[in-house]
């Protein structure tokens, strides 16, 4: 009798392992080593933060004193309407009549900055790192992050000198104050108008072939599955999102080598989000883990990153619903209820960890693997930002 109920015992206590989804808890579910993408910048910014070292980005320091500043105003111009160098001044402001096409509003309006008042003095050290007066300032630190010498930074200074004429645009579409937010009306379901929707059946011939022996009826025990990820997972200490889950499941119960943003890997998550479209997004915090993973995605999405020095909520906080350039940034609600999508000006599919890659790269900041710790915490912030949303995927970006 003790040994039969010992038994029972062991079998009570291991039940809910038993219950888990099997899962190959070794080695990276991500391409290793890492290399980035074909196509992308292959420029390493070993000097700045990441969302996995928050402490490589140098301090700001203390203000420059400077004296009048004399520089050449024409120089000035040029360098701040240049393009090449960080995306110029019109990223993010309208500067006066001679503003070339399409300005971003994230900036204040310096078409008469000359007639504000501001010593040189301030214009300098605003140019050359705007953290000395706005630790939380969206103004990346132009020389002190190297874009630009403390020379052309005095040029740039001689033009802002001269705006003291409001901006006038010939096309209304110039002006963001007054340009239309986009409005994304394409039918995303439509294999004709969105890539991403072909591959829904490949994703369907892959699960037939691998997973419907365990999964006879996918449609229903599929139905809020992917509107459920991500979750804390404590076999891998970790949050687990969709297409991690894919890998290490398929790893585990069919040998397969479905490695992350491989093909086989982004089917077969375009299929499983398709199977749960239309039904409302909903996070699970009810652990004390997931708790503390969600809040530090929350300090990732503040943390500054990059040459350019930007966090998430620079550009989906204080910049949201503003025009970099001709881009749009949206609130973070509403960012993550169509992944994966068409991306159409790469012409693939992304899921989420590629967004985030993608990003950091555009903020020229060193971007981590796809199965990395960060991004899942970050990936949970996200989606709980979302909670409530009905998920649209595969869906269609530019």
């Amino acid at each position: 009798m003790r040994l039969l109920a010992s038994l029972v015992a062991l079998m009570i206590s291991t039940a809910p392992a038993f219950a888990q989804a099997p899962l190959a808890l070794d080695g990276s579910a991500a391409p290793s080593p890492w290399q980035r993408y074909p196509g992308w910048n292959k420029t390493n910014w070993d000097n700045y933060n990441t969302l996995a070292n928050p402490r490589a980005t140098p301090a700001s320091g203390s203000e420059i004193i400077v004296d009048k500043v004399t520089g050449d105003a024409a120089k000035g111009q040029q360098l701040a309407f240049d393009r090449s160098r960080g995306g110029g001044c019109l990223a993010c402001h309208v500067m006066g009549p001679r503003t070339q096409e399409t300005p971003g509003n994230v900036g204040p309006d310096l078409s008469e900055i000359g007639n504000a008042g501001r010593t040189d003095q301030w214009l300098f050290n605003y140019l050359f790192d705007a953290r000395v007066y706005n630790p939380k300032s969206v103004m990346p630190p132009w020389g002190k992050h190297g874009f630009y010498s403390e020379a052309e930074i005095r040029d740039m200074v001689a033009f802002l000198r001269t705006l003291k004429t409001p901006a006038r645009f010939a096309n209304p579409l110039d002006d963001p104050e007054k340009r239309p937010m986009p409005v994304e009306d394409r039918d995303a379901l439509d294999p004709f108008v969105n890539p991403a929707a072909e591959r829904i059946e490949a994703g369907a011939a892959l699960f037939k072939q691998a997973c419907v022996s365990c999964h006879a009826t996918p449609e229903t025990s599929f139905k809020r599955w992917a509107v459920e990820m991500p979750k804390w997972e404590p076999r891998l200490k970790k949050v687990l999102g969709v297409e991690e889950f894919i890998t290490r499941h398929a790893k585990a119960t069919a040998g397969k080598d479905w490695l992350m943003q491989s093909r086989d890997n982004t089917d077969m998550s375009v299929y499983l989000h398709s199977l749960a479209n239309g039904e409302a997004i909903k996070v699970d915090l009810s652990s004390a883990d997931a708790k503390a993973a969600y809040d530090r995605g929350v300090k990732l999405s503040e943390l500054k990153v990059g040459q350019f020095d930007f966090a998430c909520v620079d550009c989906h906080g204080q910049a949201a619903n503003k025009w970099i350039r001709g881009q749009w940034l949206g609130e973070p609600k509403g960012q993550f209820d169509h992944f994966p999508l068409w991306r159409t000006s790469r012409n693939e599919i992304w899921d989420i960890r590629k967004r985030f890659e993608w990003c950091n790269v555009q903020v020229r900041a060193n971007e981590l693997p796809p199965d990395a710790v960060e991004y899942g915490e970050l990936e949970l912030y996200l989606r709980k930002m979302n909670e409530g949303q009905k998920l649209t995927a595969p869906n269609i970006r530019h």
